[in-house]
């Protein structure tokens, strides 16, 4: 009894602050923000006990589809997103190399809706021994790779593409290596693993393709809405030797960068158009005035030191690479999670 009576005690003394924070626009960021990773960080604890208990019961290629549909379930109904998808049957599509266009920490949102059954994900080595996530990474099939080992990751890549075509399972990585986000839709150049796994493994890619949702959520801002995901026709690797990866990588890319272009919502920009404004200011001026001839003036010049006159400056704006896209080694591949932006 004592417990619930500080528990509402406790309530009570944050509704004002919670209240205030609802009606200021940053606020209600860092409220939803925390709510977000809240929700996320409740069913990452849970998961580890959701993997152990399917895998005993031979279900463990189906465990990220279930946890990720839980964490959607939860999460669109309280912060009102909603994902809407376009393509689903082709995640029928088995085996697959599965992917994704990385923008933020709510892919994994969209990822909750989009993720199939009989599919697992691929994560850097280092997350194998996480207290909160490695449990389930384990049980639910996740393939590592050691990024600092070149001939380790190439191993690791060809026994998860054996492997999935003996299971007829798919594996889903983001191409990009990174997140990237900006207010136009744009793609990153790709890394080359999952296409080398893809052509050597003789398995399908399919492109998964989620909108710019920059009117939606960004530095901030997070709003509510609709984001709309399109998976794209699986296209064949068949026939084509390691010799063709970069050529498949960028065609992927072109058809990927297409995809998300046309499905993403234009943000109107806040400045009106240069023309409307010049065009503007000329309405409003009067008719030309005469000129008066003046009397020859002279011109003073005061002369500036050499070194003054000479020396110029220029502001050089530096972002984090994971933020502003440049590519790391470590991100390659990775479901990344990190500081909301």
């Amino acid at each position: 009894m004592s417990f619930l009576s500080c528990l509402f005690k406790s309530l009570a003394y944050l509704s004002p602050v919670i209240l205030a924070a609802w009606f200021t626009p940053m606020g209600r960021y860092y409220l939803r923000i925390g709510i977000y990773i809240t929700l996320m960080s409740a069913v990452g604890l849970t998961s580890g006990i959701t993997a152990f208990v399917m895998t005993v019961a031979g279900m463990k290629y189906d465990v990220n589809h279930v946890v990720a549909s839980t964490f959607y379930w939860v999460t669109s109904r309280t912060l009102n997103i909603t994902i809407e998808m376009e393509g689903e049957e082709n995640l029928q599509t088995r085996p697959a190399v599965m992917i994704g266009n990385h923008q933020s920490m709510v892919d994994i949102l969209w990822l909750g809706r989009m993720f199939p059954k009989q599919a697992s994900i691929m994560a850097k080595k280092s997350i194998k021994w996480n207290p909160v996530l490695g449990l389930f990474m384990n049980l639910s099939g996740t393939v590592f790779v050691d990024r600092g080992n070149s001939a380790k990751a190439h191993r690791s890549l060809e026994a998860a593409g054996a492997g999935m075509k003996a299971r007829r399972t798919s594996l889903f990585i983001f191409a990009e290596g990174t997140r990237h986000s900006e207010e136009v839709p744009n793609l990153l150049p790709f890394k080359k693993g999952a296409f080398h796994l893809a052509i050597k493994g003789g398995i399908p890619i399919v492109p998964v393709v989620c909108e710019n949702y920059w009117r939606l959520y960004r530095k901030g801002f997070f709003g509510t809405g609709t984001i709309k995901v399109k998976v794209l026709p699986p296209i064949s690797t068949a026939g084509l030797s390691i010799e063709d990866v970069s050529a498949l990588a960028t065609r992927v890319r072109d058809q990927m960068l297409a995809t998300l272009r046309e499905i993403s919502v234009t943000v109107p920009s806040e400045k009106p158009p240069l023309t409307e404004v010049l065009g503007d200011a000329a309405s409003t001026e009067g008719p030309p005035t005469p000129t008066i001839p003046s009397e020859p003036t002279r011109r003073v010049e005061e002369s500036e030191p050499a070194d003054v006159a000479s020396t110029t400056s220029s502001r050089v704006l530096q972002k984090d690479g994971s933020e502003n896209g440049t590519e790391t080694e470590e991100d390659e591949g990775m479901v990344l999670v990190g500081h909301p932006k």
